[in-house]
């Protein structure tokens, strides 16, 4: 008889733990995986791919004014309907819930239906069933943060509710500096909302290079959207069937919602994990080593939940090696060098590697080359959109440390040239590559001008 009813039991069916569910089975592990919500978790009901449709939806309307406007385009009688696109939006996420599944059920790992909580080193509890399991995987992610010091924070809504509202709003008050913010206001305004963004920094997208932050709120004002740093909102208010915020500079704004994006916190709140003595950091992030494994024998953790890179693909790395570590007796760690990242804000930006004021701590001396030029698409147009590129060189080996776009399809574009980055590959490599063009990607291959104002 088996000591335990399980190898592998994880808690949550988010992207990581479906996949550690999915590679632990099929390495020969008896695994089960229990899910309170939908299958999926954030990224795919409540994250990217939602987001990423209605930045889709969005960015329809600057392409038709260009195609009329320069391209000899008529549309007449076009309009947006907010509600199809939610409906056919939920159809998309309701398919894919299905396809995860799917795929749970071909891998034979049994789907348990509820919430889970620890109640012991190797047991789980879950709407009154107990299960024992030799390893336990808490894949829980993320969940919005509405911060408790604004009054009347009950008022505003999060990103989970801006997926599912019924009516397009005529204006939105957007709060926060991060992506999430940044891309919800480039949605909302591309629709045809009146948007204004609060962050309460000097700078929004802390952490990208300094070069995109500054281009990119450039271009966002350009574009029509009230974007206002060093304010935040001290109260909130219902005014009817408004919202009123009174800001920390004395002003107020009313909207139609207020969009609260100040940030995620780990999804580790009454999971038991205190009371079996497994550490959590800042926030409620679970404390993982390297193979990411808790200060509890036997309980393990991955993704948002850890708080270490808080991106779906990472959260599935780490469960290809965790699954790999456990049962298939090849330890492997989870690599962070190197991960490129896009922000699919209008327009989107991408980066790989290191930014430039990161380069300067690490490397003694380095040399930074970059372009700003209108892509050829804008030529015939109006627009005033300009893109930027940046590659940043390690002076010493001629190594490319870092690489960052500002334009359309920088997240494609920059996805091909992360493989370059993380192989190593030099400046001189770069300049060897014949470029493809008319393309704006073949300015990454063309850059010879070093930037002198440093």
């Amino acid at each position: 008889m088996a000591e335990y009813d399980y190898d592998l039991f994880v808690i949550g069916a988010g992207s990581g733990g479906v996949r550690a569910s999915r590679l632990s089975a099929q390495f020969g592990a008896r695994v089960a995986v229990a899910e309170a919500r939908f299958l999926g978790g954030t990224c795919v009901n409540v994250g990217c791919i939602p987001k990423k449709l209605l930045v889709y939806a969005s960015a329809f309307r600057e392409e038709l004014e260009e195609a009329c406007d320069g391209y000899g385009w008529s549309v007449e009688g076009s309009h947006f309907d907010w509600a199809t696109l939610i409906e056919n939006k939920n159809k998309e996420i309701a398919r894919l819930n299905d396809v995860y599944a799917r795929l749970l059920d071909e891998a034979g790992v049994e789907l348990v239906e509820g919430r889970a909580t620890l109640v012991g080193p190797h047991r789980v509890e879950v709407a009154g069933r107990r299960f024992s399991a030799r390893h336990i995987l808490v894949a829980t992610g993320s969940q919005s943060h509405r911060p408790p010091e604004i009054v009347g924070i009950e008022h505003a809504i999060t990103s989970d509710e801006a997926f599912y509202l019924h009516d397009l709003p005529k204006k939105v008050i957007v709060v926060g500096g991060g992506y999430i913010a940044v891309e919800f206001a480039g949605i909302f305004h591309g629709m045809g909302a009146e948007v204004v963004q609060l962050y309460r920094g000097p700078l929004f997208l802390r952490g990208f290079d300094d070069d995109l932050r500054s281009h990119l709120a450039d271009e966002m004002i350009a574009r029509g959207i009230d974007l206002r740093f060093d304010v935040v909102p001290t109260r909130i208010e219902n005014v009817g069937d408004r919202i009123r915020a009174t800001l920390n500079d004395g002003s107020s704004l009313e909207g139609d919602y207020l969009l609260m994006a100040t940030g995620r916190l780990p999804n580790s709140i009454d999971l038991g994990l205190e009371a079996l003595g497994v550490d959590l950091g800042p926030y409620g992030a679970i404390v993982v080593d390297e193979y990411s494994q808790t200060s509890v024998d036997g309980i393990h953790a991955i993704g948002d939940v850890t708080d270490r890179m808080n991106l779906t693909p990472v959260a599935i790395h780490e469960a290809i090696c965790l699954a790999n570590t456990l049962f298939n007796d090849r330890p492997m760690k989870p690599g962070y060098e190197a991960i490129p990242a896009a922000v699919f804000s209008q327009p989107p930006i991408a980066t790989v590697g290191l930014s430039e004021a990161e380069a300067r701590v690490r490397h003694r001396e380095i040399d930074v080359y970059r372009s700003t030029f209108r892509a050829l698409k804008q030529t015939l147009t109006g627009s005033s959109t300009r893109n930027l590129m940046k590659i940043v060189v390690e002076r010493a080996t001629d190594r490319v440390l870092g690489l960052h776009m500002v334009g359309h399809e920088a997240g494609e574009i920059v996805q091909g040239f992360a493989i370059a980055v993380r192989a190593g590959l030099t400046k001189a490599d770069f300049d060897q590559t014949i470029g493809i063009h008319p393309t704006a990607a073949e300015e990454f291959v063309t850059m010879r001008e070093k930037v002198t104002d440093l």
